[in-house]
């Protein structure tokens, strides 16, 4: 089998636009070059066919037969082109991938989506369950659902939902330091951090308490490990109080001081700034804070 070589791309789109015009001049206006490099890319273009496109007559130009046998299959190629381009581009614009932590899409996102998909069923869901920070350039992800403190370089953020934190340990770590008696003695307790080390400085604000050192101890990017990390005994943590209540139930874990709602420490809806006025994240950002609002 004998392999074809194809002929430079624009080349074949200086021929189209030439053909079509019937001039030179007008080709170059569309495709933003020369005339002149309209006219060298057809000589390459003819010197690669081993053939001549166009007659040039009367300042004017006109298709030789070749030419005109030439251009309907150029021409089909590029609306196939230019069509299954299009078909790419709408099938990317109606499909909407969102990063979530595990967490918050077993117990809240997943059971309110089919009112999603009943008020938007043109735009198809695709849900990453992961705690890693979203790389929105790189990895696909259009929207994001986070717990932080909302302020990320370079995004948009809006705040979804303020979740009741409690503070807990391990049964083996409130044996071995006794149960506290006020919020000033977790201070002095080894404790286990969020990613960013800023829940716990937050919970002890909301106990009127400002002079404390600066975190120490190992943070956790995903709550799972950071609850696998409170049961080993290891310190203790801040936890959404309802994913830790079969822990609580069981004795698995002790709650240290009643649950709290630290309001800069929240989930939050996040997305890249340029993505703001894209149809399908408009949606879905109108969809989820009406959910959290109701």
């Amino acid at each position: 089998m004998i392999e074809s070589r194809l002929p430079p791309l624009k080349a074949l789109r200086a021929f189209e636009a030439t053909a079509r015009h019937l001039s030179v001049k007008h080709a170059a206006a569309e495709l933003c070059v020369t005339p002149g490099a309209v006219s060298q890319m057809l000589k390459t273009l003819e010197t690669e066919l081993g053939t001549k496109l166009f007659h040039r007559v009367n300042r004017g130009i006109l298709l030789t037969e070749a030419g005109q046998n030439y251009l309907p299959p150029i021409r089909n190629a590029f609306r196939q082109m230019a069509e299954a381009t299009q078909r790419i581009a709408i099938a990317a614009d109606t499909t909407l991938t969102v990063s979530v932590t595990p967490f918050f899409a077993a117990t809240w996102l997943v059971p309110r989506l089919k009112r999603f998909q009943d008020a938007h069923p043109d735009i198809d869901l695709r849900v990453l369950a992961s705690s890693a920070l979203a790389d929105f350039s790189r990895d696909g992800v259009d929207v994001a659902v986070r717990h932080g403190h909302g302020q990320y370089l370079g995004l948009r953020s809006y705040k979804v939902l303020v979740a009741e934190i409690v503070p807990v340990a391990a049964p083996s770590l409130v044996a071995e330091r006794g149960m506290p008696e006020s919020a000033g003695d977790l201070a002095r307790w080894p404790q286990i951090h969020d990613a960013e080390r800023k829940g716990w400085h937050l919970w002890f604000q909301t106990q009127g308490i400002e002079d404390i050192a600066a975190p120490r101890g190992p943070s956790f990017d995903d709550s799972n490990l950071l609850l696998k990390a409170i049961l080993s005994g290891q310190g203790a943590g801040l936890l959404p109080a309802a994913m830790i209540e079969d822990e609580l139930k069981e004795g698995r874990l002790t709650r240290l001081a009643d649950t709290v709602l630290v309001d800069a420490f929240a989930y939050y809806l996040v997305y890249p700034e340029a993505s703001h006025s894209r149809a399908k994240i408009a949606a879905f950002r109108s969809w989820i804070l009406k959910e959290a609002a109701d």
